[in-house]
């Protein structure tokens, strides 16, 4: 493929991943601000709170959903049609909530049809990522798949980034005004970002490790089925996997911000600006990661990076605990930013590379999704809840980074790098049962 074409793959997977995440976390910063005052109306605004911020975690326990429904439409009619799918119901759903009438106008049907929106967006992301990702690596030459395999990672911070960005300037305008039409601004405008994202993915083609398995003719009919049959040991891998890249982002990216701002009596704005430049530093490192590892291998950088969350986990909250704004930054840099990518930047890719193309889809989607809901969605909440039981230590939050690290390690160990092998050449072991032979041989 020629470089403009290539340039084009990778543009079309950044723009429309970043624009998912935009929507994504959009939503999660104005029901703090916002919704619980027009959308979740009680007389204590702490249960408006309450509801607002339930409404935002319902989207990770849909999203795996989401992942299973797109992921088999991705198998079965190709990458390309499906992030076309996945990126118009984002887009539809987000642009419909900065239309949305407030509860002061049309009652209870006001929090019902945002909630509807918001499970409307819980689905596209759950099926976005996984064929972002393809679309990039499975377009990517061998020796550039880690580059490639990173740049939609690289959508997730962007678009918190762009998120934050776009609030901020609108929370400029008078409250009054913000609360009546400023908030709606982001939303509206999302529109046009998605209409890029879908005139570039329509000018690119469908992938050629789709195209392979389409000659084939050998496209399964419930693809679901048969990765839970024949690479349900990949599914558990790619699970155990995410553990250690999704909750540490939330508990440096999320909980940090109770944590430094009730414990430690850091200003909100103060951590919020840690987080964005900790963010900032981790968009630029990803693809460097990505590159990286191709050079040394996806194991060994994803091994370097958890080790490095293992060893991290004290010094990160000793330097927390020290109430410098200095180290506070260092610390939230280090963690966030720089232990982290080469975590989030081979992810993806080393997923892609354990699952034979025709379930692919579905079994990095699998993967990462379930892992997300369970350690992603949950992180904050036992962080916090480590807190209040050991009154306000930070000891048991260290060591629960530390187990999510242990599990990540053993989750991947049996994992062959297949860094320098064709993407499309068939898996020629189970990573479990290789090691078990060998073992055997080797007792022989």
């Amino acid at each position: 493929m020629d470089p403009k074409q290539m340039r084009k793959v990778w543009i079309a997977s950044l723009v429309g991943s970043s624009i998912e995440w935009f929507d994504y976390f959009l939503y999660g910063t104005v029901a703090a601000l916002v919704f619980n005052q027009v959308f979740f109306v009680t007389e204590d605004p702490t249960v408006g709170l309450l509801l607002a911020y339930a409404s935002f975690a319902l989207a990770f326990f849909i999203r795996p959903f989401g992942g299973v429904i797109f992921s088999h439409i991705g198998d079965r009619i190709g990458r390309k049609k499906t992030l076309v799918i996945t990126l118009s119901l984002m887009g539809i759903a987000t642009f419909g909530m900065g239309l949305l009438p407030t509860y002061q106008a049309i009652g209870v049907w006001a929090p019902i049809l945002l909630i509807t929106l918001r499970l409307v967006q819980g689905l596209g992301i759950g099926g976005e990522w996984g064929g972002a990702l393809l679309l990039a690596v499975e377009y990517a030459p061998k020796e550039k798949r880690g580059l490639y395999g990173a740049i939609p990672q690289m959508g997730v911070t962007i678009g918190m980034v762009m998120g934050t960005v776009a609030l901020s300037i609108m929370t400029l305008l008078p409250e009054g005004s913000f609360m009546t039409w400023g908030w709606r601004v982001p939303f509206l405008l999302s529109a046009i970002l998605v209409l890029f994202g879908l005139w570039i993915r329509k000018g690119i083609d469908e992938t050629p490790s789709f195209k392979k398995v389409q000659e084939s003719g050998d496209i399964p009919k419930l693809p679901i089925v048969d990765t839970l049959k024949y690479h349900w040991r990949e599914v558990l891998i790619a699970i155990g996997a995410k553990v250690v890249e999704t909750a540490p982002f939330y508990i440096f990216g999320t909980f940090v911000v109770s944590y430094a701002t009730s414990n430690l009596g850091f200003s909100r704005t103060t951590i919020l600006n840690t987080v964005m430049v900790a963010t900032i530093v981790t968009t630029i490192l990803i693809p460097i990661m990505g590159s990286l590892s191709d050079k040394v291998g996806r194991k060994k950088l994803y091994v370097a990076g958890t080790m490095g969350m293992l060893l991290f986990a004290f010094p990160y909250f000793w330097m927390l605990q020290q109430q410098s704004v200095f180290l506070l930054v260092t610390a939230t840099v280090i963690g966030l930013g720089i232990i982290w990518a080469p975590i989030t930047a081979v992810l993806g890719t080393m997923f892609s590379e354990i699952f034979d193309a025709k379930v692919r889809y579905t079994g990095i989607t699998l993967g990462y999704q379930i892992g997300a809901a369970v350690a992603g969605g949950t992180a904050p909440l036992i962080a916090t809840s480590l807190l209040l039981k050991f009154n306000g230590s930070y000891v048991p939050v260290a060591l629960y980074i530390m187990f999510t690290a242990v599990i990540s390690l053993v989750a991947i160990w049996a994992v062959k790098d297949r860094s320098n092998e064709e993407l499309d050449d068939p898996v020629k072991e189970l990573p479990i049962e290789e090691i078990m032979s060998t073992k055997e041989a080797t007792q022989m």
